[in-house]
């Protein structure tokens, strides 16, 4: 199996990123940044900030992520990374807002404020509630990123009989004979890719 050596090796016990991370590992950072910096460009743009304020938020976001990584915990069947990223940047957008209120313009102050409840009021509903189409396409987009992230670490056969299974919804008999595969070395090459995800990632899988 053909692997990028900056990578570990599928089937060896591995750290996820988040783990990784905790540990002061640059790369893992870089990849973490990687994969959730549009997602969270995403929410924090949704919540109606312009694109200079917007900047400032992410920074303040990931900034919050690196000093409180060893605060995340997964205590409940629902936590979540995804989660607990989704509530920092809400928190950081939150205080964006209160900062704008306090600003003396009148129209500017009252628009900070209509945000503001308007945030408050959505801190009930799951942080992992679809919202809309938008948000359907920007977690489809974090599980594609997640794909890319480990796909180097295997032949291309392999790849790609798991792309079309899984991804394409093929079966695994067709996938097999396309690919000159038996079923159950397509069945294997599916299951090592979605291990290896779940290895690198652990709440998300494609």
């Amino acid at each position: 199996m053909g692997t990028n050596p900056s990578y570990r090796s599928v089937g060896s016990t591995s750290l996820t990123l988040v783990e990784r991370v905790r540990q002061h590992d640059s790369e893992a950072w870089r990849r973490l940044v990687r994969l959730y910096g549009p997602l969270v460009d995403f929410w924090v743009r949704r919540d109606g900030l312009q694109p200079a304020d917007a900047r400032d938020v992410f920074q303040e976001v990931f900034a919050a992520v690196a000093r409180g990584i060893d605060r995340f915990h997964k205590n409940r069947p629902g936590d979540t990374f995804r989660g607990w990223l989704r509530t920092i940047t809400r928190n950081k957008v939150m205080d964006y807002h209160r900062r704008r209120a306090g600003q003396p313009q009148a129209i500017g102050g009252s628009e900070a404020n209509r945000r503001l409840h308007e945030i408050r009021g959505s801190e009930e509903t799951s942080s992992m509630a679809l919202e809309d189409d938008a948000e359907r396409q920007a977690l489809k987009d974090l599980r594609t990123r997640a794909l890319e992230l480990v796909r180097a670490e295997f032949e291309p056969r392999t790849w790609e009989a798991f792309w079309r299974v899984q991804v394409d919804g093929r079966t695994g008999r067709d996938v097999a004979e396309e690919l000159g595969m038996s079923p159950a070395a397509v069945r294997m090459a599916k299951s090592r890719v979605l291990r290896r995800v779940r290895e690198e990632l652990g709440d998300l899988e494609p």
